[in-house]
């Protein structure tokens, strides 16, 4: 429930208020502390994206860092709704600065992190308060303005992410290419950025959002939370550990057993909740609903499941510096604010959701499956292209289903239908980021030995194992270690010897990264071609055309896009 009181501080302002007692300047003001916790939880999974392989060599730990992932994404997909319902006990400024605070600490931590382990348990944190800054973003704006106002301010919080995308991952490749900065380990300040912003901003709402505080009676769905972290974490877990212990070895069965009784369990108690549940089990009465969120769940598996590997497959396979990496991923952003900013309204006002959906999650599947393609010798132009149709798939697929769940929503389940969209498509991408690691690191000894076999009759191979400088050289100690037993023994926890060991030598691990790089796109490709089926299931309503002088507020008005 919102609270409607206004910030006292805001209507003492020296300016003509805007209908609602709030002048522009006070609402900026606010709302430019918003906009900066916005900007930290949007931030943290870019930047960290280009940065990855540079950390997860540091800390020796390349083939697990799922975890590092997907803990942040499990924290903050189940404290979202949790910390929605305590800011309408507790009230939304309060929560907000406990999430900041929160978030900076797990930030602080993770700069400090020594292993990969510990970095996962720090990113957890980091969840936990990403998940509150982000919720109360949104929620302050709705208690500052009214729904006509709310629409002029909207555009900020789309800027917030369009500026994430393009910094993030320059950020990320910028500091993870520096050694050391002020004496600390470049790598770190990935998350060390974060505090000068965060305490910008919590000073700003602290000191300029004044609201007066209802206290509202809330049922808070604790249960609901326990089912799904039962659920989801054995899961995961087994995902990521399933091919060291063997899939269908006791723990292994143990694990996918507990993440059944987790789903059952939170489906029970989502339905004893009613309105008070996490997901309310009456939305999925409707056929939109439905179908729309397993389409998210679908896409937000197989588009950030396979994300992550783009910097991986340009620093490990192409060479390229964590810096040239992160500029390759500027095509893929811009095609998405592009396509998001430009076909937002255009598909609002045509009414064709299901076409523009079919349109976005074609574009997608073609680029992974044209990724499903790509090696050591792919030329740059061609990766530009791929990932730029890539950008605008999904500039066409996030907001289209945004568009299609609100307008198949009534009024009053506008809020809740809308949370359900982030709640599922992060459920997928956490599932995603998970799986397709564990795809990658399960099939990638293999790849590599098959490369090694296929390079025994290469002279250039045949030669660089007698040169007598190129034996000389410890940076090549490992992969002609690896040679001897068929390309078995290589180390992919920490893939630093790769820049200074002989290109003669390290191209059959490259094949073989690239040929393992290959199978994920190919397996995220299937996976979206499984959303286009379901996709298909949609039954698009006719647009009614509006009423003559019906503008905002109308009550045949469609919703507005999202950015």
């Amino acid at each position: 429930m919102t609270n409607t009181a206004q910030p006292a501080a805001a209507s003492s302002q020296g300016e003509e208020g805007e209908g609602d007692g709030l002048t522009h300047k006070a609402i900026m003001t606010v709302l430019f502390g918003l906009m900066l916790g916005l900007f930290l939880g949007a931030l943290d999974l870019m930047i960290i994206a280009s940065a990855m392989r540079t950390i997860a060599d540091e800390l020796h730990g390349q083939t697990i860092q799922a975890w590092a992932t997907t803990a942040y994404l499990v924290t903050s997909t189940i404290t979202t709704p949790l910390l929605g319902k305590f800011s309408d006990i507790y009230g939304r400024k309060r929560i907000y600065v406990m999430s900041i605070v929160v978030f900076l600490a797990g930030s602080l931590l993770c700069g400090m992190a020594q292993s990969m382990y510990q970095l996962a348990a720090f990113r957890a944190v980091q969840g936990i308060g990403a998940g509150g800054v982000m919720t109360m973003a949104f929620a302050m704006m709705g208690d500052m303005m009214t729904p006509e106002r709310r629409s002029r301010y909207q555009g900020w919080f789309s800027l917030v992410f369009g500026l994430a995308g393009v910094t993030g991952p320059l950020l990320g490749g910028f500091f993870a290419g520096m050694g050391e900065i002020a004496g600390i380990a470049g790598w770190r300040w990935v998350f060390l950025v974060n505090l000068p912003i965060g305490v910008l901003a919590l000073i700003v709402v602290a000191t300029k959002f004044t609201m007066p505080r209802v206290r509202t009676a809330q049922k808070v769905d604790y249960w609901g939370a326990f089912a799904l972290t039962l659920c989801l974490v054995p899961l995961l877990v087994v995902a990521e550990q399933g091919r060291e212990w063997g899939w269908g070895t006791p723990l292994s069965l143990a694990m996918f057993a507990l993440g059944l009784i987790g789903l059952v369990l939170f489906v029970r108690v989502e339905s004893a909740m009613g309105d008070a549940a996490i997901i309310p089990m009456r939305l999925f009465r409707t056929r939109t609903f439905s179908v729309i969120n397993s389409v998210n769940i679908i896409v937000g598996l197989g588009v950030f499941g396979s994300l992550i590997f783009l910097p991986l497959y340009l620093q490990m396979v192409k060479g390229m510096s964590p810096t040239a990496a992160s500029l390759m991923l500027l095509p893929q952003t811009a095609g998405t604010i592009i396509a998001s900013r430009t076909l937002g309204p255009v598909i609002n006002r045509s009414g064709r959701f299901k076409a523009f959906l079919l349109l976005g999650l074609s574009l997608v599947t073609a680029s992974l499956f044209m990724c499903g393609f790509v090696g050591p010798d792919t030329a740059v132009w061609v990766l530009v292209a791929i990932t730029t149709v890539m950008g605008l798939g999904i500039g066409i697929c996030f907001p289209v289903t945004l568009i299609t769940l609100q307008n198949g929503a009534r009024k009053e389940e506008m809020g809740v239908a809308s949370a359900a969209y982030m709640f599922f498509r992060e459920i997928g991408a956490t599932a995603g980021v998970a799986i397709f690691l564990s795809i990658m690191f399960s099939v990638v000894g293999d790849k590599i030995s098959d490369a090694f076999r296929g390079a025994a009759g290469d002279a250039g191979f045949q030669a660089a194992q007698s040169d007598p400088q190129v034996l000389a050289d410890p940076a090549n100690a490992q992969v002609l270690e690896a040679a001897q037993h068929g390309g078995r023994g290589i180390d992919l926890d920490d893939s630093s010897w790769l820049a200074n060991a002989d290109e003669r030598l390290a191209r059959p691990v490259l094949e073989g990264m690239a040929d393992a790089v290959n199978t994920v796109y190919i397996t995220a490709g299937c996976v979206m071609l499984a959303a286009l089926l379901v996709a298909l299931l949609l039954k698009e309503k006719k647009k009614e055309k509006e009423p003559q002088g019906a503008g905002a507020g109308g009550k045949d008005e469609q919703p507005a896009a999202a950015g």
